[in-house]
């Protein structure tokens, strides 16, 4: 009687299992930004100047094949930290530069150092809230690779400090200077050099001082 109303163990037990998880497949595009999302984590590792692309693929729990899915080498991968670090920075430097001033009465010469000071902020403090950026931005984790990425970072400052130089010119135009757009050149010049040097120094010194230490003293000195 027993045998014929209890059902054996091991049946229910199979029946109660749960299935066995799916690994979900990222979308379109999504693999992309996680390899990248990576990269820039590992960037600000200690002693992470030099990132493989085994380590990159161990991290993310895939081949290295499977990471040249998605991009034709590392040098790429680069470009892509790089696209985003020019898109976001620009973006924000426009809005600096569209944005009115404060005080609608603000003279020329108050305007173009607001609109100076605030690029310099807003550029070191992208770079204090997004560590291995940094170490792009410098060049540190570019040492090893293809130079066109140095060189794009290099036109990335450029680009920076024309900007600054666009600002400042209408500050020397406004001082009197007698040659406004040598005056202006030379302004730019010193803030974006400081700037580099704060990334410098926030990187090297494995991201304790950071860039904005001190900012506006430092900034008031040279505008």
């Amino acid at each position: 009687m027993n045998d014929q109303t209890s059902a054996p163990a091991s049946n229910s037990t199979a029946q109660d299992a749960p299935p066995p998880p799916t690994r979900k497949r990222p979308k379109p595009g999504e693999r992309r930004v996680q390899i990248l999302q990576a990269l820039a984590a590992m960037l600000e590792q200690p002693g992470a100047e030099r990132v493989t692309t085994a380590a990159l693929a161990a991290r993310l729990e895939v081949s290295e094949a499977a990471l040249y899915r998605h991009f034709a080498s590392k040098a790429q991968m680069f470009e892509g930290l790089i696209d985003f670090i020019e898109q976001s920075v620009f973006s924000l430097i426009n809005q600096i530069l569209e944005q009115p001033p404060a005080d609608p009465a603000a003279d020329a010469r108050a305007v173009g150092t607001g609109q100076a000071a605030r690029i310099i902020v807003m550029l070191l403090q992208f770079a204090e809230k997004n560590p291995g950026m940094t170490r792009v931005m410098v060049g540190d984790a570019l040492v090893f690779e293809n130079d066109r990425l140095q060189q794009r970072m290099n036109q990335f400052f450029d680009k920076v400090e024309a900007t600054l130089r666009q600002s400042l010119r209408e500050v020397a135009t406004a001082d009197g200077s007698a040659t406004p757009t040598v005056d202006a050149q030379v302004r730019a010049s010193a803030l974006t050099a400081f700037a580099v040097g704060r990334l410098q120094r926030f990187a090297r010194s494995g991201f304790k001082r950071l860039p904005s230490e001190h900012l506006d003293a430092s900034i008031a000195l040279m505008l």
